[in-house]
């Protein structure tokens, strides 16, 4: 099949699956705004959202994408590494046009994916997770719950310990180098290569980058400040 055979094929598969995963991440952030400006308004859309058929079909197409972009990043990262062969070991200068994200993409991506670990154990296993359970009829923690669509809670829980405050720093330092490169480069591969579209979507993928990790960033900061007052 061509989009595993060839490795033009796998580029797009792996350009489709990461603007995907970029929607998600703009309604993620989206929502997470809400936290700032209404608690109430965020325990509502949480609430919305919870384990209802739409948000459990929602996450298990966002984990089929995200595994998909992974083995995929896997396998085109050994396939350039095979191609280079011995070269690649030769080479003591970089080139200078190309970028440090193109040339860590692989371990920013698995900062990026020990930090969703992170971020899942923190809130779907106390939020989706209990209410799943409890659903299918599983014995599911009374007080963890009766918290499940506490959205709130579970933020002031969580960013009130500066060892998880650092690690989501890190973690969105990942994300936004991630997708300074991540992000013109799908549009390379879909077809818009040219000399001035490829220009025009560097800098869109440096804004959006800036604004989704800046964005998350408020939301980690903020709390953590009023977790101190």
């Amino acid at each position: 099949m061509w989009l595993s055979n060839s490795s033009v094929g796998r580029k797009v598969v792996m350009s489709v699956t990461g603007i995907a995963l970029v929607l998600f991440l703009t309604f993620h952030m989206a929502m997470n705004l809400v936290a700032l400006v209404s608690a109430n308004g965020y325990n509502a859309v949480c609430e919305f959202l919870g384990a209802n058929w739409y948000a459990v079909a929602a996450t298990l197409a966002l984990a089929v994408l995200f595994v998909i972009h992974i083995i995929y990043a896997f396998w085109l990262t050994m396939q350039n590494r095979r191609a280079r062969g011995t070269e690649h070991y030769a080479v003591t200068d970089r080139r200078k046009e190309v970028e440090w994200a193109s040339q860590n993409m692989l371990v920013l991506g698995l900062i990026v994916i020990l930090g969703l670990v992170l971020h899942l154990v923190n809130f779907w296993s106390n939020m989706m997770l209990p209410e799943l359970m409890h659903g299918m009829g599983m014995h599911a923690d009374t007080l963890t719950l009766a918290y499940a669509a506490d959205g709130i809670y579970h933020i002031e829980r969580t960013f009130s310990n500066p060892v998880y405050v650092v690690l989501y720093l890190v973690w969105l330092a990942a994300l936004w180098f991630h997708l300074t490169h991540g992000f013109w480069s799908s549009m390379q591969t879909l077809g818009w290569n040219n000399k001035v579209w490829i220009s025009r979507w560097k800098c869109i993928s440096n804004i959006y980058a800036t604004i989704v990790a800046v964005c998350f960033a408020l939301v980690v900061v903020v709390f953590y400040i009023k977790s101190l007052i």
